[in-house]
């Protein structure tokens, strides 16, 4: 069983209560945004981390990361990518991939909406974490943690930070 710690839109904010979280998981997997390689070299020198540029992202940062990341956790085929839409509106950029090889486990970042939910048209299941920093409309700052265990994706919890200033 792996467990993850799943988190976005960074915008250069890395703080203990992130990192008490990191400490807890297996991995940590961002998608995007990370606004500063300060956040995800804090987060490597405690736990593997998975990422993706996004659209904020400099030079440094996309040199580093890969637009999207595609890999096996366990059983689970994984799809990281920072502007990917969801289900029924997929991004122009993933849609046409998407539909001919889908992954089990799809993520993205960008809205700072924390959402999950199935495509049960792909038979996929998408997850966007929200956002953790403190930059953008979002109001609550979210994580997501969950575990994998063989092809079971299971013991998903949303965490919340408090309200922005």
């Amino acid at each position: 069983m792996t467990k993850i710690l799943l988190l976005s839109d960074t915008h250069s904010y890395i703080d203990d209560d992130i990192l008490k979280y990191v400490k807890q998981a297996d991995e940590v997997w961002h998608a995007g945004d990370i606004g500063d390689l300060k956040v995800t070299d804090a987060i490597k020198k405690l736990k593997p981390l998975r990422a993706v540029f996004g659209n904020i992202d400099n030079s440094q940062i996309r040199a580093e990361f890969p637009e999207n990341n595609r890999f096996m956790c366990e059983g689970v085929d994984v799809w990281i990518t920072h502007i990917g839409g969801y289900p029924k509106a997929y991004n122009v950029r993933v849609r046409e991939e998407i539909k001919a090889n889908p992954p089990k486990l799809f993520i993205s970042g960008h809205s700072h909406i924390l959402k999950v939910m199935p495509d049960k048209v792909l038979n996929l299941i998408h997850m966007n974490p929200g956002a953790v920093g403190k930059h953008g409309f979002h109001k609550v700052r979210t994580m997501l943690r969950f575990t994998i265990d063989g092809v079971k994706i299971d013991n998903l919890e949303v965490i919340e930070f408090e309200k922005r200033n």
